[in-house]
């Protein structure tokens, strides 16, 4: 916010003063509501100034809680009101009070993700917590963030590996795969340890729709209040393993395991260097969870793992085992925009946690084609399942020399068609570029095309995938606005800790 007495930019909670101070440390927390397992993870961030913009220099777990089985009501709705109470119980425990949190992020996956009542508890936290980034992960950015909070993208850097990441839930299994640091591919199916769970007697309390699929393939009888035959179940987790190692090695797959997938199938030009795993089930794998949830998870995990050593690649540990997609919390950075920038109209400001897509977008020709352009947001946008045009985007771009009229007017037409379905709910289009442009790309939407929609076209900012901006209302001294970053952050270590050699420890011996 602005001091009106100096024109500073201040935190607004504790009024830090972001011209003087090069140090800033902050107080982070991660939520994850997973369909199997909740949990929190509390972060210590250091950041550093450079230049314009503070980047995170150190961070810190200061407390992780307990795991928590995500409680459901007799509906198969998420219980909100005793999730409520587990989370303040880990928050009494980690003796931290919910005003110290500086930032943070709210992340509903899974099946968990699916529930008719999602979407209130994830804007519940929102509510409660205004600095908190609330994502609703759907299937693929998911997969990303089991990605990159798992390691596998840092350890494809460090080992110039490809290396593969299966991250198996409660209800589903990611599959993701990087190499140079970046993810190449990735799917999602509907593989999990609790798509059937039993009561201390053994009866099963709840089935979800893939878990009765499983038992129809295999002949196996399942019905709510019955304790079903060992041997048809073991036949079940068998037939799981299968369908889930047939997605991670097959070109081509049978029309009964595509049907399992949630995303597109991996294009599996090659096999993997390595394997890592994370999620729930990953804790068996490893060996450092022997106790029994009440559900497939032990069984699946060595079903899995004797498949997976039998395919060949090598199997390491991840950074981050079940916490893989809630290692991230919020990282605070601040930057000016530039003052050629084009807001119309300018009550649209401020906007708040607008998520990023960093497109890739051919934008070197003299002649830029629309619609390859268009194609690249629009897989942008599929990538973080953004596509259905629920939520405002910012498109970020790189600008490249030349800024004649015929090439802007191709580029403004590309993002508008591949921006369409949010355009049509009447979302504003926000646009951030690096160079000095975007005054002029803002004007050539709102005047050339007769874009109907709020246009926030601003530069000379600087940005990446899986940052969430906050856009503040315009400097009157400069004509610029203020931009707060919250970008998502991931482990950037290379050592493997005690808990990790352990695994590998308990891995080997299984072997």
């Amino acid at each position: 916010m602005s001091d009106e007495a100096g024109g500073r930019v201040f935190f607004s909670n504790v009024r830090r003063s972001m011209e003087e101070e090069d140090e800033i440390i902050l107080l982070s927390v991660g939520v994850d509501i997973g369909s199997s397992t909740s949990h929190l993870v509390f972060s210590r961030l250091v950041l550093e100034r450079l230049d314009n913009r503070y980047i995170v220099s150190e961070r810190t777990v200061v407390y992780e809680s307990e795991v928590l089985l995500t409680p459901y009501t007799a509906d198969m709705r998420i219980d909100a009101e005793a999730l409520g109470a587990l989370i303040d119980r880990q928050y009494a425990q980690a003796e931290i009070r919910p005003a110290s949190i500086d930032t943070g992020a709210l992340i509903l996956t899974g099946v968990a993700v699916r529930r008719s009542n999602a979407r209130a508890i994830g804007d519940l936290f929102a509510a409660q917590a205004g600095k908190f980034v609330s994502v609703s992960a759907g299937d693929a950015l998911e997969t990303s963030l089991a990605a990159f909070g798992s390691g596998a993208a840092a350890r494809s850097i460090r080992e110039n590996a490809r290396i593969m990441n299966i991250d198996i839930g409660g209800g589903t299994s990611k599959i993701s795969v990087c190499e140079a640091g970046e993810l190449v591919d990735l799917t999602a199916v509907d593989v999990g340890a609790r798509i059937v769970s039993f009561d201390a007697d053994g009866r099963v309390a709840r089935l979800e729709a893939a878990g009765q699929r499983f038992a129809d393939e295999v002949g196996l009888k399942l019905e709510l209040g019955q304790i079903p035959d060992p041997a048809g179940l073991h036949a079940m987790v068998e037939r799981m393993a299968d369908c889930l190692l047939q997605v991670v090695q097959a070109n081509t797959l049978t029309p009964a395991v595509a049907q399992l997938l949630r995303l597109d199938p991996l294009r599996n030009a090659r096999a993997p260097d390595a394997v890592t795993f994370s999620g729930g089930v990953s804790e068996y794998i490893y060996g450092l969870q022997t106790r029994s949830f009440g559900d497939l998870g032990a069984q699946l995990a060595q079903a899995i793992l004797k498949r997976v050593k039998a395919w060949g690649p090598r199997i390491e540990s991840p950074e981050q085992g079940i916490r893989a997609t809630v290692v991230g919390a919020s990282q605070y950075t601040i930057q000016v925009s530039g003052s050629t920038i084009y807001i119309e109209p300018q009550s649209i400001l401020p906007l708040k946690n607008i998520a990023v897509i960093t497109p890739e977008l051919p934008l070197e020709a003299e002649l830029l084609d629309s619609a390859a352009i268009a194609e690249g947001v629009r897989t942008a946008l599929k990538r973080f399942d953004l596509q259905h045009g629920e939520q405002a985007v910012a498109v970020c771009y790189r600008w490249h020399p030349s800024a004649t009229f015929a090439r802007m007017d191709a580029f403004c037409r590309g993002i508008i068609d591949g921006m369409s379905v949010l355009l049509e709910r009447g979302l504003p289009l926000i646009l951030v570029g690096d160079g000095d442009i975007g005054g002029l790309i803002g004007i050539h939407c709102e005047q050339e095309l007769k874009l109907a929609n709020p246009v926030v076209s601003i530069d000379g900012i600087t940005l990446k995938a899986f940052d969430f901006i906050d856009i503040g209302a315009m400097l009157e001294t400069s004509g610029a606005v203020p931009v707060v970053i919250k970008s998502l952050v991931f482990p950037t270590s290379s050592a493997v800790g005690l808990r990790e050699e352990k695994a590998m420890a308990a891995l080997a011996t299984q072997a």
